[in-house]
């Protein structure tokens, strides 16, 4: 029995869980509910699906939890299982996108990672805090108009920091094709997003 407010790792915890600690996978639910739910809410872009995913996984996550490797960090894996449960989520949905992938843009007034970071600023007026949140809702929109696979790798680089190698395990896809499909996504972003600038500004 562990002491209190000992702090276990991933691996401990699902091993405690497995020898029959509930409250083990109920700490793991804790530390990783916040941000699954923001992956799966921005790769979705399904209000109505996110729950029944976010549910799904962890769900998963305690049918499979005797085959967790405890080698492997717990956190790709979970993410794994997330991302699969919301493709056949949306494939069940029967959502298609057609928006075509968008020429790559040879210049960037402002890159998608100096974009995100002054979402995270604090030092903020105001002011600046309603073009902070108008900001981020554009940011929503433009990412909901992009393809699924475009989608997928801008949420797990940018709002989960997940690595190249990891990136690849979980889609099961080389790295260089993470590359490849990441610099595709930021370009077709940056696109965008400067489009939906100025459509706004013509109103």
């Amino acid at each position: 029995m562990r002491r209190s407010g000992e702090k276990l790792t991933d691996a401990q915890l699902l091993q405690s869980y497995m020898n029959g600690d509930e409250e083990a996978f109920r700490e793991i639910v804790g530390r990783y509910k916040n941000s699954l739910y923001v992956f799966l809410k921005q790769f979705l872009n399904r209000t109505d699906l996110v729950e029944d995913v976010f549910q799904e996984t962890f769900l998963q996550l305690f049918n499979s939890r005797e085959s967790f490797d405890p080698d492997r960090p717990l956190r790709p894996w979970l993410f794994t299982i997330a991302a699969n449960k919301a493709k056949d989520a949306l494939r069940k949905a029967q959502r298609t996108s057609a928006v075509p992938i968008g020429t790559i843009s040879e210049s960037q007034e402002m890159s998608f990672d100096e974009m995100l970071d002054s979402l995270g600023s604090d030092n903020t007026m105001p002011y600046e805090e309603l073009e902070r949140s108008e900001t981020a809702a554009r940011v929503n929109e433009v990412m909901a108009q992009m393809p699924e696979t475009l989608r997928e790798i801008l949420s797990m680089a940018y709002f989960s920091r997940f690595s190249y190698k990891q990136m690849a395990e979980i889609l099961s896809i080389p790295i260089g094709t993470v590359k490849s499909r990441l610099h595709t996504a930021v370009a077709r972003f940056a696109k965008d997003y400067r489009a939906s600038i100025g459509s706004k500004e013509v109103k």
